[in-house]
């Protein structure tokens, strides 16, 4: 069970205190899950009283890895300079935190689309594997991930379940949460409901929550019509311009589901421009629960997605493809928070 302790604290003298082996230590220290929870915290806790460091370089050179992983941004229009999706920015938390108790350590880039990243990243031994998060045009980016998937890259990617088969995508059930938004909507006396955001291939996430929606209010026996579907992309300029559309069509509408809450905020924009009272005249429904949704006036009720949720299970996805592993359950729920926009105080 390990050797008497020495001068400088080793992984053998976690060992003897624990009365483990060195390699169970050696796997807690990796956050390996073989490894029960109660034995991994008792080795964590006595290397920390030791104050005891992994040597990164000697572990690097006998597992061939690198110990850490890449995050990869796709650029996306905002309306600051970060050009990172809100929501993404929000994931970023979990992210490194289920990284930190890994022990691995995390870069972060964008998504230069000329680049090849396996050879930059895995290849280059700068990391272990790949975090993608956003992606732009489903139907072009197919292409990418069909290459990462020849050459062997490991990888894991935010967005719809529905639409991958590589098994390597995390995703929330967009179906369901479009039929949330739908089932609030009729059960406050809406019938008339535009949907906000792409609805095809090219945008399957966003095309998902609107076929929930649609399914949800054909059950309470009311049409949707395709007339009241405007295209718009995940920002608040296209948001206001998809509702100035809507506004300027004459058709008649009485509530709003928005693919995103940036899209949302601005469609509130275009309806306060208008004379159009929320949620009196039009109640309006985004999806994300960025922290601006509940600043907007009035507050938007929205679509949470589960953020901390979401970065541990692409962690755990990730690693489950290094390691050999089962891949966890790829699909995260959903939950409505209901405020202003369509319910007055």
């Amino acid at each position: 069970m390990g050797r008497r302790p020495t001068g400088r604290p080793t992984s053998f003298d976690i060992a003897y205190a624990a009365g483990v082996s060195q390699p169970t230590v050696s796997r807690a220290l990796r956050g390996d899950r073989s490894v029960s929870a109660a034995t991994r915290a008792k080795i964590e806790k006595i290397a920390r009283d030791l104050n005891y460091t992994v040597d990164k370089n000697a572990s690097s050179l006998r597992s061939q890895r690198s110990n850490t992983i890449a995050l990869l941004f796709f650029e996306d229009q905002t309306s600051d300079d970060s050009n990172i999706n809100p929501f993404f920015l929000a994931m970023l938390g979990s992210i490194t935190r289920a990284c930190a108790n890994r022990g691995l350590d995390l870069l972060i880039s964008f998504q230069r689309m000329e680049d090849d990243w396996h050879l930059r990243y895995q290849d280059a031994n700068r990391a272990d594997g790949l975090i993608l998060l956003g992606y732009g045009d489903w139907e072009i980016y197919q292409t990418r991930l069909a290459q990462l998937k020849s050459q062997g890259s490991s990888f894991a990617r935010w967005g719809s379940v529905r639409s991958d088969t590589s098994g390597a995508t995390i995703g929330s059930d967009n179906l369901g949460a479009g039929r949330l938004a739908g089932e609030h909507l009729v059960s406050i006396g809406r019938e008339r409901i535009a949907f906000l955001g792409h609805a095809d291939s090219h945008y399957p996430e966003f095309a998902h929550r609107y076929e929930g929606m649609c399914d949800a209010i054909r059950d309470a026996g009311i049409k949707p019509d395709p007339a009241l579907q405007f295209d718009a992309l995940t920002n608040e300029d296209a948001g206001y311009r998809a509702a100035s559309q809507l506004i300027a069509s004459k058709r008649p509408f009485d509530a709003i589901f928005a693919a995103s809450d940036l899209i949302a905020i601005g469609a509130m924009r275009a309806l306060a421009g208008a004379g159009i009272k929320v949620p009196s005249d039009v109640a309006v429904v985004g999806f994300d629960n960025i922290p601006a949704a509940s600043l907007t006036s009035p507050p938007l009720t929205t679509v949470q997605q589960d953020v901390a949720g979401a970065g541990a299970r692409l962690v755990d996805t990730l690693m489950a493809q290094i390691e050999g592993r089962a891949m966890p359950d790829n699909r995260l729920p959903t939950r409505l928070i209901v405020r202003g926009s369509t319910v007055s105080g």
